[in-house]
């Protein structure tokens, strides 16, 4: 097929592929599916060999958000029956990122319910960095709390944090439809922000919100120009009592092609499986490491994952490996730009990012934070005390209209709980 043979030759160059090439990837038919996996997993091979990078979530503050974001469990309005707690304290956050890595990841992604943080919440973060540091030698902390204002990613920065998260989402043109509480411009200045102030930036997309096409190309390319070193590519999951509810779009071959086209236009970037993974791609998921190089180990911020033993079953037999901690997870390009552009020390600046069911950067989750923080912050419950709704699957509704309620789990366990993490 020339169109894939043209896709890899320019992947393997670090050449922009033309927006055409992009739509024509998404228009192939699933006869051609095997094919359009086998062109992407040459370029992702050529710079990220067989690694897998494990990110593992920790949710620092649960719902209680003011802003509107139609994808988010954790929303202004939600009836999702999410766990809702105010921030953890260091310690528990740290008890909780120890979890993640001792079950092999290098990377810790701290998320944050709210339109963005106060100077006080930054405070409590950098605490919070500074705990899980501490006790985890060599451990990588994104931060993912929403929109920033002037000087808090120096302040993230200064306190540790090696990357930020703030994803775009969709593209431009539709964002308002998405989110009327901020704005798509919002999103990008944070991200740029987080550039400035040395921080690796990560930011990536949801798919499956009734998006055409011409939407996802746009907001890939745009990540491409703002060049974050990690993109989190989430499926929607739709959470009862959300807007967004009744959107399921995605087929495990549909995901697979986006994943692909992702690959294409950011070839030696970070590209990670995030939220939504377990619903769409299902049985699927093995074929999806050919494309990415990075996933989430066990639960998300709302939702569950699968066993965290699952996901390192499914890595060993596929015929991948865990990336090790001593390793740079980033092509020698890229983390030689990273380390000199911005002054970085870290070893393996990628970012972070599951988105959920939110826009944050952690999806898979389930249920999401927005664009996550503290803003407007709302506290009427102390860490670990969850809602009182029972824990009721979302369902989802299958072509014959036989019902599935079996795909979507809220996450009652781990962080902000007082049972034991998936991990």
């Amino acid at each position: 097929m020339d169109l894939l043979k043209t896709l890899v030759d320019k992947g393997l160059r670090r050449e922009l592929p033309t927006r055409e090439e992009a739509l024509a990837v998404l228009a192939t038919s699933d006869d051609e599916l095997l094919d359009v996996v086998a062109a992407a997993g040459k370029v992702r091979r050529q710079w990220f060999g067989r690694r897998v990078k494990l990110n593992y979530l920790v949710n620092l503050k649960s719902g209680l958000c003011p802003e509107d974001c139609s994808y988010c469990s954790q929303r202004l309005g939600s009836k999702a029956g999410i766990l809702k707690y105010t921030w953890l304290k260091p310690e528990e956050a740290s008890k909780a990122a120890a979890a993640g890595v001792a079950g092999g990841a290098k990377r810790v992604c701290l998320v944050a319910s709210g339109r963005g943080p106060t100077d006080r919440d930054v405070d409590r973060v950098t605490k919070t960095i500074e705990a899980i540091k501490e006790e985890n030698e060599g451990v990588e902390v994104c931060a993912c709390l929403g929109l920033l204002s002037d000087g808090q990613a120096d302040r993230l920065r200064s306190a540790g944090a090696d990357a930020y998260n703030h994803n775009l989402n969709t593209s431009e043109e539709t964002y308002g439809a998405i989110t009327t509480t901020h704005t798509y411009a919002d999103r990008v200045e944070t991200v740029q922000q987080a550039q400035a102030a040395g921080l690796s930036a990560c930011s990536g997309l949801i798919a499956g919100m009734g998006e055409s096409d011409k939407d996802l190309v746009d907001v890939v390319y745009a990540l491409r120009d703002l060049d974050p070193d990690s993109v989190p590519v989430n499926f929607l999951i739709p959470f009862e009592g959300t807007p967004l509810a009744k959107e399921w779009n995605l087929t495990p071959q549909r995901c697979l092609r986006i994943l692909a086209m992702v690959r294409f236009v950011c070839p030696d970037v970070e590209v990670r499986l995030a939220g939504g993974r377990e619903v769409h791609l299902r049985s699927m998921q093995p074929l999806a490491l050919h494309l990415v190089n990075s996933i989430f180990l066990g639960d998300y911020l709302t939702s569950e994952g699968q066993a965290g033993q699952a996901d390192l079953d499914m890595i060993a037999d596929a015929g991948f490996e865990v990336e090790g901690a001593g390793t740079t997870t980033l092509p020698r390009h890229r983390a030689d730009a990273l380390a000199g552009g911005c002054g970085s020390t870290s070893a393996e600046p990628a970012g972070c990012g599951a988105q959920d069911s939110s826009g944050c950067g952690s999806h898979a989750a389930g249920g999401g934070c927005g664009p996550c923080g503290g803003h407007g912050e709302q506290e009427p419950m102390a860490a670990g005390e969850a809602a009182a709704e029972e824990s009721v699957p979302a369902a989802r509704a299958e072509p014959n209209g036989a019902a599935r309620t079996d795909l979507v789990a809220v996450r009652r366990r781990g962080a902000g709980t007082d049972l034991a993490p998936n991990a």
